[in-house]
């Protein structure tokens, strides 16, 4: 049992505690049957199948509150202390909301009274389905953006739209709706179908870095879609690889067109809101709420342009006609459907990602649990019935969001009374908005893309730390940039698992080294003050073994080891043969004093080569006189490579699984080993497997179980026991100090120096 123990030994710092453990030396044997296990009874594949398909009460309340958690949270609303909070963020988030929708919907490609209708009809379906308090549902711009890219490939600005059934007789605007719409049902469908799956752990394949480098690339891409609309220029969408090269080309060649009121306003707008923004930060702790900046300046630049008519003194674009109310729902068009449904995937990836992402924030910040299924079941429906009154794809706003949280928002009611806001716009007060310029909406969009742009600032981090994240960063965002957003995100994805796998792949093996007067064993090319007992070898591969990784795990392991095993047995097996047939035709017989050469013309090494698959089998010394001393000086001229090694121990500690390729080319590269008389030890080997190496019939009269070891101390203690020889330095090494356990008739230990080897030697 452990002891703590304050004594001061010579091996340890001034003042630094010691413990001390007395145990016997444990194989995985031994310890098996000394401690008996708890037999547990693992299900079968069928078992969870019934246990799926069973239902009782209980199973059904549960499956109630999970779809919807609504009622789960509402049972505990405090309504005194919550609801004037969630009131004030809800008129808040729905300020910033309409905003919102009405310029991210010009990144879609669409009128922007349709964002109106992102930031209403998800936000409902949200409220009862969605796990999360705090996040805003509704139009988010790199996913508008990707709508965008759909719409003006199948509708484009100029030249005839898609041949499509179902496009006849429809406007231009139309036409865009119903692709925007058909898309998003689409990618409702793929988020409804992965939540109720339980498929969301697809969202684990996403690591923050490729978020990061994919929303960079997207801002780029949102910034140069506004330019348009800042600078009062007339510029067709386009979509498809290099997309973005040929609209600053087309920006660039009409740059002297600029219209100056749009580039004035924008610039104005652009200056004041990032300024306040930058206040809200810096003195966040004092204002009781964010300034709803950009509210205001809506509304100041709506009074402007309509009192001194801009539209028509300067030429400006602005927002125009938005009906009052919602119109009548529509099916989507399942032609549609089949174009785009490569784009559609995406979509449904990055809403969830993005989403879940933020949501996962809050959770964490506020002590309450987010369920990714349910997570992609709310967002699949909300997108379908969003989509079915030409609403498209929703997500969530980073900053919208914050403005919620930021708010005092405690639930959904929040989000709730935000899309209450957003209606009685459309219902009522739509019409103010309609003097609203462009480029207004533009600088609003332009100037919340800061933090998506500023992660830039993350590259040289990422190449300082970790080189492969930077280049799946590096790789998402140009992939992003110049192929497109849903080409790039693939890309990016596509170099994240090439380099899991090549890290899984070439993993940074090493040989351990014994840490003087310690039980603790590091990479030898770490330390000093290092101790390695003659002929024994600790190698550790810190990876899984695959398919992938295990002949470079025996090209490392030859490696460390010094010497080809295949090749030494190979050598071996051929100086028998020889020793064999020079005995047989008595050129060589055996004495007391070993083999002697009774033949005095020179001997030359048969070049014999039959029988080649014998070379790789264990050496036969059965019929020989004597056994052969490989490491003594052979008869006959005969050279063998010298094997300076005679245990190695295998560090699996980091092993988490290995596959049936892995296993057979382990089998293989132990049993080679052995037939050269190296003894193999595998320490720290998990339970599971274990148990598939019994299962799989590793075992056989060469491997056998009793060469592993619980720990790697407890495999050096049981070689130095077996080859005392080991701790005879050759070099001037001086005294190994060591601490032995010395037990005394009191009870009490005190640690003692000795010289190795002992059976409680503590290296």
């Amino acid at each position: 049992m452990p002891r703590c123990s304050e004594d001061r030994g010579e091996m340890m710092r001034p003042g630094a505690r010691q413990y001390v453990v007395a145990r016997p030396l444990y194989s995985e044997d031994s310890f098996a049957e000394e401690h008996e296990k708890v037999y547990r009874h693992r299900k079968t594949t069928l078992d969870h199948v019934k246990q799926y398909f069973t239902c009782d009460a209980k199973r059904a309340k549960n499956a109630a509150l999970s779809l919807l958690p609504v009622i789960g949270w509402l049972k505990i609303y405090r309504v005194k202390e919550w609801l004037l909070s969630d009131i004030v963020s809800g008129v808040s988030t729905g300020l910033v909301a309409v905003l919102q929708g009405l310029a991210y919907c010009l990144l879609a490609s669409l009128p922007p009274w349709y964002g109106l209708f992102s930031a209403f009809f998800p936000v409902i379906i949200y409220f009862f389905l969605g796990t999360s308090r705090h996040i805003s549902v509704g139009p988010f711009p790199v996913l508008c953006l990707m709508i965008g890219s759909v719409v003006t490939r199948l509708v484009p600005d100029e030249g005839p739209a898609a041949n499509i059934t179902g496009f006849e007789g429809l406007t231009r605007d139309e036409q865009r709706v119903l692709v925007a719409s058909s898309v998003t049902f689409l990618a409702g469908i793929m988020q409804l179908a992965m939540g109720l799956l339980q498929v969301g752990f697809v969202v684990m394949y996403l690591s923050d870095t490729l978020v990061s480098g994919f929303t960079t690339a997207a801002a780029v891409h949102i910034l140069v879609s506004q330019l348009k609309f800042v600078l009062g220029l007339s510029v067709p969408g386009l979509s498809g690889p290099l997309a973005l090269v040929y609209t600053l080309e087309i920006i660039f060649n009409k740059i002297t067109s600029t219209n100056v009121c749009d580039l004035v306003i924008s610039l104005v707008i652009m200056v004041v809101v990032f300024i306040v923004k930058e206040l809200n930060v810096r003195f966040k702790s004092k204002l009781p709420v964010p300034i709803p900046i950009e509210v205001i300046m809506t509304v100041i630049a709506c009074g402007v342009s309509y009192a001194f008519d801009f539209k028509k003194r300067f030429g400006i674009g602005v927002v125009g006609f938005i009906p009052k109310g919602y119109e009548p729902p529509i099916a989507p068009n399942p032609q549609i459907f089949q174009e785009t449904a490569v784009e559609a995937f995406p979509m449904a990836i990055v809403g969830f990602a993005v989403a879940f992402s933020v949501g996962k924030v809050y959770s964490v910040k506020h002590d309450y649990t987010m369920d990714g299924n349910q997570e992609l079941i709310a967002f699949g429906v909300s997108n379908m019935f969003g989509a079915s009154f030409k609403s498209f794809a929703a997500s969530t706003s980073l900053s919208r969001s914050a403005v919620q949280e930021s708010t005092g928002g405690k639930t959904q009611i929040a989000g709730l009374l935000s899309a209450v806001i957003v209606m009685i716009v459309t219902l009522a007060i739509g019409f103010l908005l309609e003097p609203l310029p462009k480029s207004v909406l533009g600088a609003v969009v332009i100037v919340n893309l800061k933090g998506m742009l500023m992660q830039v600032t993350e590259v040289p981090y990422l190449w300082r730390r970790d080189k492969p994240d930077c280049v799946v960063w590096l790789s998402t965002c140009i992939g992003a940039t110049l192929l497109g957003l849903d080409i790039g995100l693939a890309v990016g994805l596509g170099v994240e698992l090439v380099s899991v796998v090549l890290r899984a792949q070439f993993p940074r093996c090493s040989v351990l080294a014994n840490i003087q007067g310690t039980d603790i064993y590091k990479d030898r090319k770490d330390y000093i003050n290092i101790y390695e007992p003659e002929g024994v070898k600790i190698f550790r591969i810190p990876s899984p073994l695959f398919f992938a990784n295990i002949e470079f795990f025996r090209s490392k392991l030859v490696e460390a080891v010094g010497f080809n095993p295949l090749r030494v047995l190979r050598k071996r097996n051929k100086a028998v043969r020889m020793i064999r047939k020079l005995l047989k035709k008595g050129d060589l017989k055996w004495t007391s004093k070993g083999y002697l050469n009774t033949s005095y013309g020179p001997i030359t090494e048969s070049q014999d080569e039959s029988n080649m698959e014998e070379l790789d089998l264990p050496t036969d010394l059965k019929d020989l006189p004597a056994r052969i001393d490989w490491d003594a000086e052979l008869p006959a001229n005969i050279i063998v490579p010298r094997v300076d090694v005679h245990s190695l121990i295998l560090d699996f500690a980091a092993v988490s699984f290995l596959d049936i390729s892995a296993l057979k080319g382990l089998q293989t590269a132990l049993k080679e080993l052995i037939r050269v008389e190296v003894e193999i030890y595998i320490v720290a080997c998990d339970t599971y497997i274990l148990e598939k190496l019994h299962n799989c019939s590793f075992f056989d009269d060469e491997v056998q179980p009793s060469m592993f070891f619980l720990s790697l101390h407890d495999a050096m203690l049981h070689i130095l026991e077996k080859h005392p020889e080991s701790t005879e330095k050759k070099s001037d090494f001086g005294k190994i100090l060591t601490s032995v356990t010395v037990h005394h008739p009191g009870g009490s230990l005190r640690s003692r120096d000795r010289i190795a080897p002992d059976p409680e030697t503590r290296f």
